[in-house]
């Protein structure tokens, strides 16, 4: 499903219309297409998306991706499963053009919040243009028992 024009200016006309769309661009039942169009328009062109990872022998690694990457990344596990991210924490630091939001979030299998999956947080680089804003870059780690989400970060 493609957005018109003016829906997707909506996305990208304030750091709290972009915060939400990210959010809203992943979410939805299992086998719901994600409007990965919509997705694409909140990054600058050459953004990343960087995932911490953690290997079974403990190790710790990244994975970087752009926009389309991280669709083709997500795109098999939506098929089969439903996925809701919602923000429960946001702080956001700025400067000019720029913002850094650390966005903590809680992943669900359902709308309501419920059947959580694990919670972690966003850290999202901003910028404006003067005409929009544009993710940067969008780093992310999810909470472990050896990683727990400060208390700063949390309602």
């Amino acid at each position: 499903m493609t957005m018109s024009h003016s829906a997707i200016s909506k996305d990208v006309g304030s750091v709290d219309a972009i915060v939400a769309a990210l959010y809203e661009t992943i979410s939805g039942p299992a086998g719901a297409e994600r409007d990965w169009d919509r997705l694409n328009n909140l990054f600058y062109p050459g953004a990343r998306l960087l995932r911490t990872m953690v290997a079974s022998d403990g190790s710790i690694g990244i994975s970087a991706m752009d926009a389309q990457g991280f669709a083709e990344f997500a795109t098999s596990y939506f098929r089969t499963n439903a996925f809701y991210e919602r923000e429960v924490f946001r702080r956001v630091d700025g400067f000019g053009r720029m913002a850094q939001v650390f966005s903590t979030y809680e992943a669900c299998s359902a709308p309501d919040g419920t059947g959580s999956m694990g919670r972690g947080i966003n850290s999202i680089q901003l910028w404006s243009d003067g005409r929009r804003w544009w993710v940067m870059s969008m780093l992310w780690d999810d909470e472990r028992p050896e990683n727990a989400i400060p208390p700063q970060y949390l309602p």
